[in-house]
């Protein structure tokens, strides 16, 4: 049984593909349990709710250690050479990869999990800092998202939230 008051907070910090699901899931696990969520998004994660880069989210497999050949067929245990992440097209063969098999498994897209997420209540905010930093302004996200708020006033929103940091 879930207390009304328990609350999570995930910052997202990064914009890989693989790196957007983490927060997506669990936040969607919260919602389920009756948890409030509010997400920050900061650094490289704002390419998370930016209308021109949601859609478009890769997962690089250079320097990427824990990426497996079976991801790729190939069968064992073995790690993707950081050699190969260099070849051309590397980059868009993993992300293909990645995205069908979460499409066979009924994953939805980010851009759909987000619209997901905030139809069943969470809350999502930008970081002023890094908007600022790369140029950005509210018009640039996705619907949906509340605010472009500081560091301070996640904090002071995220009282008592267990936060999480992706």
């Amino acid at each position: 049984m879930a207390d009304d008051n328990r609350k999570v907070a995930f910052i997202c910090s990064k914009g890989n593909l693989d790196m957007a699901y983490p927060a997506l899931v669990m936040g969607w696990a919260a919602l389920g349990n009756g948890i409030d969520v509010t997400i920050f998004f900061t650094f490289w994660g704002l390419d998370m709710i930016n209308k021109e880069r949601v859609d478009h989210l890769a997962i690089p497999p250079v320097a990427n250690t824990s990426m497996k050949m079976s991801m790729m067929g190939v069968p064992g245990n073995l790690g993707i050479p950081n050699i190969m992440g260099v070849l051309p097209g590397m980059t868009a063969f993993a992300t293909k990869l990645m995205k069908d098999k979460m499409a066979d498994l009924e994953v939805p897209p980010v851009r759909e999990y987000l619209q997901m997420l905030m139809d069943a209540g969470a809350k999502l905010y930008a970081c002023k800092m890094s908007v600022d930093m790369m140029g950005l302004k509210k018009e640039d996200f996705i619907d949906g998202v509340l605010d472009i708020v500081t560091a301070g006033d996640f904090m002071d929103m995220t009282e008592g939230a267990q936060i999480i940091f992706i």
